[in-house]
């Protein structure tokens, strides 16, 4: 009975394991089918998702391809077309648009101060003598602005934008002129183009390209302060060097970036001011051959500059540029960057050239303040430059006195001098006569240099209005005696044909300015013998000739140069002979020769007054013969002496 029991039992159990065994196995079938069905759903959806995206992608690439075809079409139709131009102005400045390129065409200043050579209006540039395109690469064509016509849109007196049809969207360049001033603002924008171009677009190119106008007389002169100029982002201003025939610097030169840049003659500019500053790919200038004869209008030079700047294809953010275009005078420009509102030192005066700093600082703190000052007396600009020179002359007149009194101090003790060269006539002597020469000029409180440095220290005056007279645009077209222009040469003697070094004509004023110049050297030279040696005079045969030859090669240099110049030194020159003459009249000989004797007196009561002076004087001595000596060794070589 208990077999039995236990065999019925472990039935139950087999019963039990096989019924969860089964019933596991249905529920594991179900999970399995579930499985398979979401998976099956999840493939469906990611499937429709896909073919959704591919539907989206060859949607927005088929647009994209409609909208460059659309884009293709319209800048196809945009290169037909026939030229018209639009006229901006102010009360300075009248600007001609064209919409063949959508650029500027002709620039005109309206300021009645500023006449061209002929009594008209100065014009910067007109057709066919400037070009500035922008150039926008696409992803499938290349947007150059001056192939394509532009539409005028929002025309008024002083404002106009010139649009570009591009597809459905546009670019627009637009200007506004800035009331009295010679400002004109640039904005270039596109408008629904996104699609146009690559991704990663944000610069265009401008390539600025200029045959530069002769506005004045002379086109030697105005070829030397034409060409182009800059200021980079270090505030440091420079420019391609204007003497010579052709310059030319490429990007790989430049690891500067530039916050201006201008297309410059000697008088007027056009400056080109970006808000974001221009990196640089190339500048150049190409020299211009001389055109002789009655022709309407003549040339410098061929400028071009090729730089690019920031564009945001989107249209979000325009790109602003502001143009200056007008005179090269200090205070106007001055006057014209207050208006652009910049916190960047532009410093666009810096165009006018003063000279290297130390000059230029003369120039820009006394020569401008006082020149302005003048002009405002409402003078003939001769008198303006007669004044100054006296102004000048009288300021230095302390140090020229100082320079003669040394010099007649050195003449009142010549015969000693004299007597001391008589005393040691032997070659072998020359060094004690000049110990003897030297002490005597410190016992008596004198120095063969005395009259050098005075002249040095007037030096700095001298070039800084060599470099401010010819920059001065106050003096151009100012007639003064027989001088019709003083900012060019005078040329009442002239002759038609070209002599080599002369040219066409003879500068009166230089002609003076040189005569005077021979009377201040033979001067000069008088006084500088009486601190010589017989040796030293003999040595300075030469460069007493060369001194003579001087004033011959400023005649040859200067013929061409501004009469405003070359009569300023002549005056300076007249001058200059006027005051050696009063000082020379006005010093007893007797009477100074007297002041030294007691001064000789003084020095030898008190001799440790005269060591230092000594020393030096020694020092120089034995400078002066140690020159001696060598020169003496190669005269003995060249007639075969030891």
């Amino acid at each position: 009975m208990k077999d039995k029991n236990t065999v019925i039992g472990w039935l139950l159990i087999a019963l039990v394991f096989v019924g969860f065994m089964m019933y596991n196995s249905k529920d594991a079938e179900k999970r399995a089918a579930a499985i398979k069905k979401q998976q099956a759903i999840e493939a469906l959806t990611q499937q429709k998702s896909d073919s959704i995206a591919k539907i989206e992608a060859q949607k927005q690439a088929e647009k994209e391809l409609a909208e460059m075809s659309d884009s293709t079409n319209a800048l196809f139709k945009a290169r037909q077309g026939s030229a018209g131009t639009t006229v901006i102005q102010n009360e300075l400045l009248k600007l001609t648009i064209s919409n063949k390129g959508g650029q500027l065409e002709r620039a005109e200043l309206l300021d009645p101060t500023y006449k061209n050579q002929q009594g008209g209006n100065v014009v910067l540039f007109d057709a066919q003598e400037s070009n500035m395109q922008f150039v926008f690469e696409g992803k499938e064509d290349n947007i150059i602005s001056d192939e394509f016509f532009f539409t005028p849109k929002e025309v008024s007196k002083d404002a106009v934008t010139m649009s570009l049809p591009v597809g459905s969207g546009s670019i627009d360049i637009s200007y506004s002129l800035v009331p009295n001033s010679y400002l004109v603002n640039m904005n270039v924008q596109a408008n629904g183009l996104k699609g146009f171009f690559p991704a990663k677009a944000d610069k265009f190119t401008i390539s600025w390209n200029e045959k530069m106008r002769q506005q004045e007389k002379g086109y030697a002169f105005e070829n030397r302060y034409s060409t182009i100029t800059y200021r980079n982002t270090d505030n440091d201003t420079d420019e391609l060097s204007s003497a010579g025939a052709d310059k030319e610097k490429d990007g790989e030169d430049f690891d500067e970036k530039l916050n201006w840049l201008a297309f410059k003659t000697q008088f007027f500019s056009q400056i080109l001011i970006p808000e974001e500053a221009f990196d640089v790919e190339k500048m150049s200038s190409k020299q211009l051959k001389e055109v002789k004869g009655d022709v309407a209008v003549k040339y410098l030079k061929n400028l071009q500059t090729d730089v690019t700047t920031n564009f945001d294809p989107s249209g979000k953010n325009p790109t602003n540029m502001k143009m200056y275009l007008g005179p090269n005078k200090f205070q106007t420009l001055q006057e014209n960057e207050k208006m652009l509102g910049e916190d960047r030192d532009l410093d666009l005066q810096s165009i006018v050239y003063l000279g290297w700093p130390i000059i230029r600082w003369i120039n820009r703190f006394v020569f401008i303040y006082l020149f302005d000052w003048l002009t405002g007396w409402g003078l003939n600009m001769g008198i303006v430059l007669l004044l100054i020179t006296l102004i000048v002359k009288f300021a230095v007149y302390p140090l020229m006195k100082k320079s003669y009194l040394s010099s007649a101090n050195m003449r009142v003790l010549r015969p000693k001098v004299d007597a001391i060269n008589a005393k040691y006539t032997k070659p072998e002597d020359a060094m004690i006569k000049q110990q003897e020469t030297m002490k005597l000029y410190s016992e008596y409180g004198v120095s063969p240099m005395g009259g050098c440095l005075p002249m040095l220290i007037q030096m700095p005056i001298w070039i800084a209005l060599f470099n401010f007279i010819p920059n001065a645009i106050e003096l151009r077209g100012q007639s003064f005696l027989w001088a019709k222009d003083l900012s060019a040469y005078d040329d009442v003697i002239r002759w038609g044909t070209n002599i080599w070094g002369i040219g066409d004509h003879i500068s009166i004023f230089c002609v003076l300015w040189c005569l005077s110049t021979v009377v201040n050297t033979w001067i000069s030279m008088r006084q500088q013998q009486y601190s010589m040696t017989p040796e030293q005079e003999q040595s300075m045969k030469m460069m007493k000739w060369m001194s003579y030859l001087m004033p011959l090669i400023f005649f040859f240099s200067f013929n061409n140069y501004a009469s405003g110049l070359t009569y300023y030194y002549f005056i300076s020159g007249l001058i200059s002979i006027i005051m050696m003459w009063y000082l020379r009249k006005t010093t007893d000989d007797a009477k100074l020769l007297a002041k030294l004797e007691e001064r000789h007196k003084k020095n030898k009561s008190n001799p440790k007054k005269t060591t230092s002076m000594m020393e030096r004087l020694q020092k120089m001595a034995e400078q002066q013969q140690e020159v001696l000596r060598q020169q003496q060794e190669e005269q003995a070589k060249k007639h075969g002496k030891k």
